[in-house]
């Protein structure tokens, strides 16, 4: 079993360490404009006020980082996206996950970012290593690798292994430490193909094992297309964090995920005396209260 890494990540002025031994760090997810008309229009219009919303909500709920993305369809991301992060950076003092797949727009986001950041996301493509990997290392950044490599996504838990010794290999020759390199397994949903969940869980167990690498996923991914979405997606994070999931990208303005994620970290001895679950709880019960 490989040894525990510590991801640390900060803002201006606040710092995040991610690990095993320490509760589970919430990336929250709603700063995206992908399948939010809502977003998507606002961001397309110049309008940032529905990210400095997102960002307060997610962080009242419970987020430790936010994510944000900017990809807007036919706009200049690296423009759009320093805007969008200007604007979350004035509004909450969380450490930023910057989520773009294009590299001028990753380099102009990074530039202006006072931290250091976790970029989202570089894979085991050719292109994706040699394009992404060289501006991460230029900034100090941290860096999510994808499982998936020129092959697409593996079908199975030892290739993804495999692509995640790829990525952790070539960070590691541009003297990204291996701690700074955070893989994400790929969630993909069940409601395509029931054996995903399990394929995600194996993956992540084996990864863990052989790199002691932290694990991030979009977990909510997992169960696009199901009913009871909620139900899924707080059942599968707390089975995943069980087997080493560590920093989620997921919608903490979702109380079933919040409070399995919570259960899970008193579970797993991460919640000392179980002192963040009363705080929680009686959190819940005061807003119980106050709505009856």
């Amino acid at each position: 079993m490989a040894e525990n890494l510590t991801t640390v990540v900060s803002s201006a002025t606040k710092t995040v360490e991610i690990n095993r031994s320490n509760p589970t760090v919430i990336i929250g997810e709603r700063i995206n404009p992908t399948g939010r008309k809502a977003v998507l229009a606002s961001f397309a219009a110049g309008d940032y006020e529905i990210a400095r919303t997102d960002a307060l909500a997610q962080v009242a709920a419970g987020a430790h980082m936010l994510d944000v993305n900017a990809g807007v369809p036919g706009a200049d991301e690296p423009a759009l996206l320093t805007e969008v992060l200007r604007t979350v950076m004035a509004t909450t003092d969380v450490p930023l996950c910057i989520d773009t797949a294009d590299p001028e727009a990753l380099a102009a986001a990074l530039s202006i970012y006072t931290g250091k950041a976790l970029v989202n996301s570089c894979n085991g493509e050719e292109r994706s290593l040699n394009a992404v990997l060289p501006v991460v290392k230029e900034y100090g950044a941290a860096v999510i690798g994808l499982c998936m490599d020129d092959d697409g996504i593996p079908e199975t838990a030892e290739a993804r292994l495999r692509v995640a010794g790829k990525i952790i290999e070539r960070a590691g020759k541009l003297g990204i430490p291996v701690a700074d390199v955070v893989i994400d397994p790929l969630a993909l949903t069940m409601g395509a193909d029931a054996a995903a969940g399990k394929l995600a869980l194996d993956s992540i167990e084996l990864i863990v094992k052989e790199f002691g690498v932290n694990i991030t996923m979009g977990a909510s991914n997992i169960s696009f297309g199901m009913p009871d979405r909620a139900l899924i997606n707080s059942t599968f994070i707390a089975m995943a964090i069980h087997a080493g999931l560590t920093c989620p990208i997921t919608n903490p303005l979702v109380p079933a995920v919040t409070t399995a994620i919570l259960a899970a970290d008193l579970s797993m001895g991460n919640d000392s005396f179980g002192m963040r679950w009363i705080k929680e709880y009686r959190k819940r019960q005061k807003a119980a209260q106050q709505a009856s």
